[in-house]
């Protein structure tokens, strides 16, 4: 196996804004992960951009983690979602360095097809999960810390397969010979694979969570963030926008935003001031977008930790409040 630079279990910069679980997922975190030495080339250009870890691309360039939005319709209820979100709330890096000891990011490890899988017991939402075995290394990452009581995600890719493996609410069993987990998804990067409709994964809008983290070695060596990122809102509607497959709410009103729902920094936002890493997260924002992902904390920007990260260059980021979005349409709400 192989676990990039280093690996990482720690809390949210600054306070967490975990999930209340709901079906499963990811919250505005106390979270951790490997970003790695690098992760290859950027990816395509053109419409679509793409991230990749090793030999393996996140996703073909035409996956909506990975489509240009610049050029998207304003949706016609953008105002009242961004109020529900917080038009004057500021965002938040939650990835980072360390905070109380602890680095701060959601957690992932790199594998290869040597990897043993191991079986997986899933306690809450088996009848929505892919089943085991998973190649989860005994001492693979766990967001939080080995002791963390929040949504404990473990994050596994087999960079020789280029499949993604994501757990929620992990435990080690007999010293990680098996794991214990709410539930869990499995995701072919190679394709444009999508968890089944109505089912979780390890993030309640049923998305996959690595494709979605800012990784250092994407904002700082490459300059450049090719994909969308994944982001937290407090309150949520019972309803969902594809590529999302799953909501986490029971809330009908239409103003709270829908698992899925897409956000772009409007174009002339002038993040000039601000450090050049935020100006890295700017220029993504512009083009690809944020995605709601699960609920948390508002405005929460996911992202893997590194010990090499400028917290304070990243903490630029909570002078950009959610009046400098704008929702584009990219489908309807569905619901169930």
């Amino acid at each position: 196996m192989r676990f990039g630079l280093v690996l990482f279990v720690g809390l949210g910069l600054l306070g967490c804004g975990d999930s209340d679980g709901g079906g499963g997922g990811a919250g505005g975190n106390d979270e951790t992960g490997p970003s790695g030495p690098g992760s290859g080339p950027s990816g395509p250009s053109g419409s679509g951009g793409g991230g990749s870890i090793e030999s393996c691309t996140v996703f073909p360039a035409d996956n909506p983690w990975n489509q240009d939005i610049s050029a998207l319709p304003v949706h016609p209820d953008s105002d009242a979602f961004i109020d529900s979100i917080g038009r004057d709330t500021g965002m938040h890096a939650d990835f980072g360095t360390e905070w109380e000891g602890a680095p701060i990011g959601i957690p992932f490890v790199t594998v290869t097809s040597s990897q043993a899988k191991v079986p997986i017991d899933f306690v809450a939402y088996g009848d929505e999960s892919d089943p085991g075995p998973y190649p989860i290394p005994p001492d693979a990452p766990v967001e939080g810390g080995p002791d963390g009581d929040g949504d404990r995600h473990v994050l596994a890719i087999d960079t020789d397969a280029c499949v993604l493996y994501e757990l929620y609410r992990a435990f080690p069993q007999s010293g990680g010979s098996s794991w214990e987990a709410d539930s869990g998804a499995v995701f072919d990067l190679k394709t444009n694979d999508h968890h089944p409709e109505q089912w979780t994964s390890a993030d309640a809008a049923g998305l996959p969570i690595f494709p979605g983290l800012a990784r250092y070695d994407e904002v700082v060596e490459d300059g450049v963030v090719p994909h969308a990122l994944r982001f937290t809102v407090s309150q949520s509607q019972a309803g969902y926008i594809f590529p999302a497959r799953h909501y986490a709410s029971s809330d009908s009103d239409p103003s709270l935003p829908p698992m899925g729902l897409r956000v772009r920094m409007k174009a002339s936002h002038d993040c000039s001031s601000y450090s050049n890493e935020v100006q890295v997260l700017c220029t993504a924002f512009k083009k690809y977008g944020l995605i709601v992902a699960d609920n948390g904390s508002d405005w929460y920007v996911s992202g893997a930790p590194d010990p090499r990260w400028d917290d304070e260059a990243l903490g630029d980021i909570a002078n950009i409040t959610g009046d400098a979005f704008e929702v584009v349409y990219t489908g309807d709400v569905e619901t169930y």
